[in-house]
């Protein structure tokens, strides 16, 4: 057997990557006036969430105005009233960290009473410079596998330049994306070896979905952000829901589901098991060894103590077993590849408004993953067998996020700080069945920190235009330290009359290194074929972007050109035909694109019509900068195996 290639397989560590988090809440401001455009005091506004029973009710200060904070992502209907003045009711969606400010004039009531409903065309995010996509519950369900267990049907359904490569989510030329859950982070840092998704879609009320222009607080993730709001009880009255199914290939996608709800206090949880003999992509027409099945469970809890603190906990955990999909050659040859992963996390979160204008949030976690690579062989040992590889990474995290926030009628700032710490166990081993006798198995514990302080404010100097800005100072320590400073600016621009929506932003990214090394046996080994092992450094990238927004006729525009460029930038190796992947970074990457999306209204008040398209390129230049390496020099431009140039779809 080749020795390099024996030595190549060996250094393929248990690699990871950080992620960092933010809220995922918005505010709602209003304007109430009267036709004379006077300010109506004590008028009564209440927000009432579309799909289920959640509402709150404010009332306008002498300004007329009107504050909702902390309100969590969704749709929603606003309603104004006043003694004298007839109700208008109006549709309000909800992005994290936007503060839309809303305008209403009342008009004087007839003696017949009636509610006058504002049927303008709405804009997602219309304040800010993020593109962003929203998805309900209604399309989970609609969508073709959108609501099975391990599905990403729903995200690359809906959303321009997401698709599936070996298995991996990923989104405009790169893997690395941020997850929120309920307004907590929940990092995964085994993005490299995780292939199972960590939610069950059937448990999201919306899924928002962010593409690059990320404010200060959204951390350094620079492909996308998936901010998860999951199902709260609000929907249910203490009932209870069983869910069966079958389908092609033997597969099941079960659930048992119950809710309830009282004005303080709100509860949702569900057990689900599924299986199929269809799981990850097949190498080849054929599906062979291709089962795969899983248990889980998830659970949230939601108390108001008092008017001005709210509680949320939210946990979950999943096990999930998966056959590596094997070709015509692997399967005679008798390998017997799998991939078992176990998912643990309690997360909790502490809302205080301290008045009408500060919120302070407070969100620890733990979070536990583990992501367990058993190759196997039924074979016997014969000349230039396959090598059996194993490969099992166990992460535990610990971590805090406080975030104090103002609102006025011109500003929407916040100041946070971020932190947490990271304790890894990672087993590495193969043997080598071509009666060689070759056995190698090594274990690491690795350790690392990191914080991050941010600041940044959105200001409205006019009704039409909308300033943002803000830092985010970091600092990693692992193997090594690093320190970045991260400055983002944009702007959103609505024409008056034609309601178009204008927007720009820059910004940099500081995105922190995988915890990886390489040493031991395994090094001597790799330095004696000519390989070597670089540290891995954090990814620095820039990104430009700019979009317009355009409502014809109810109907929904959205254009995006996007250019991201990056130093250090991560990728990664399989090793053979397994499933297990090493990371490693180029010395430069750019990726390019434009994206349109198209949404119809509701027809019928159900149907609807979407259409998300994108054309990129992803390309690298340079050598591997880090990670295992043979020091062979770097060339120009190439395209990546993230380079998807064309998608569609409807």
């Amino acid at each position: 057997m080749n020795a390099k290639v024996i030595a190549f397989y060996a250094l393929f560590g248990l690699l990871t990557s950080i992620e960092i988090w933010a809220s995922i809440f918005g505010d709602v401001r209003g304007m109430v006036r009267d036709p004379q455009q006077r300010p109506v005091q004590s008028a009564k506004a209440t927000l009432s969430a579309r799909a289920s029973k959640f509402s709150q009710t404010e009332t306008t200060n002498e300004s007329g105005a009107f504050f909702f904070r902390k309100v969590t992502v969704g749709e929603y209907l606003l309603s104004v009233e006043a003694a004298g003045f007839k109700k208008i009711e109006r549709p309000v969606t909800i992005v994290s960290s936007s503060a839309p400010i809303l305008q209403f004039q009342l008009e004087i009531a007839p003696m017949a009473q009636s509610v006058n409903v504002v049927e303008s065309p709405e804009l997602i995010g219309s304040d800010s410079p993020t593109p962003t996509v929203l998805i309900n519950r209604e399309q989970i369900e609609v969508t073709p596998g959108g609501d099975r267990t391990n599905s990403l049907a729903v995200i690359t359904n809906h959303v321009p330049s997401a698709y599936l490569i070996h298995d991996q989510l990923h989104i405009r030329g790169g893997h690395q994306v941020s997850w929120l859950l309920d307004g907590v982070p929940i990092p995964n840092t085994n993005i490299a070896s995780n292939v199972g998704p960590q939610f069950d879609p059937k448990d999201i009320d919306y899924l928002e979905v962010q593409r690059g222009s990320y404010s200060a607080e959204y951390g350094d993730r620079t492909y996308a952000v998936f901010n998860v709001v999951p199902r709260t009880g609000f929907e249910s009255n203490r009932e209870a829901e069983l869910v069966v199914s079958y389908g092609n290939f033997n597969q099941t996608n079960n659930q048992l589901r119950l809710g309830g709800h009282s004005e303080r206090f709100a509860y949702y949880a569900s057990l689900n098991g599924n299986r199929s003999d269809f799981g990850l992509a097949a190498p080849t027409p054929e599906v062979l060894h291709d089962q795969v099945s899983g248990l889980g469970g998830f659970a949230s809890l939601i108390y108001n103590a008092t008017p001005a603190d709210q509680l949320r906990i939210v946990t979950g955990a999943r096990a999930d077993h998966y056959q590596v999909p094997n070709d015509p050659e692997g399967q005679v040859a008798g390998i017997r590849d799998v991939d078992r992963e176990r998912d643990v996390f309690l997360n909790f979160s502490w809302a205080r408004s301290l008045n009408s204008s500060w919120q302070l949030t407070a969100s620890p976690f733990f979070h536990f993953n583990r992501a367990n690579y058993l190759g196997g062989y039924i074979g016997s040992e014969v000349e230039d067998g396959p090598i059996v590889p194993g490969n099992q990474r166990d992460s535990r995290y610990a971590c805090g996020q406080v975030v104090l926030s103002a609102l006025t009628r011109s500003n929407n700032a916040k100041v946070g700080f971020y932190g947490f710490y990271q304790r890894d166990a990672a087993l590495f081993g193969l043997r080598a069945t071509d009666g060689s006798g070759l056995s190698l198995q090594q274990t690491e514990r690795l350790a690392g920190n990191f914080q991050a302080g941010f600041l940044e404010d959105q200001v409205k100097p006019t009704s039409w235009l909308t300033l943002t800005g803000g830092i985010r100072l970091t600092r990693f320590h692992g193997s090594f330290g690093e320190t970045a400073a991260s400055p983002r600016a944009g702007a959103s621009i609505r024409v008056p009359y034609l309601n178009w929506v204008l927007r720009g932003f820059y910004g940099r990214y500081y995105q922190p290194p995988p915890l990886s090394t390489v040493s031991g046996p395994l090094l001597e080994l790799a330095l004696r074929q000519g390989f070597d092992f670089l540290p891995l450094r954090g990814e620095r990238n820039e990104e430009h972007q700019f979009g317009l927004t355009l409502p014809v006729q109810k109907w929904m525009i959205d254009i995006d050109y996007f250019r991201t460029g990056a130093k250090n930038a991560f990728d990664h190796e399989v090793l053979g035909n397994s499933n297990i992947f090493f990371p490693l970074t180029i010395e430069r990457t750019r990726v390019r694109g434009l994206e349109v999306m198209l949404r119809s209204p509701r027809f019928l008040g159900r149907g609807q019509v979407s259409l998300a398209y994108s054309r990129q390129k992803a390309e690298g230049q340079g050598a591997v900068s880090g990670g295992l390496t043979d020091f062979s020099p770097g060339g120009n431009y190439f395209f990546l195996d993230h380079d998807q140039r064309h998608t569609l779809n409807i």
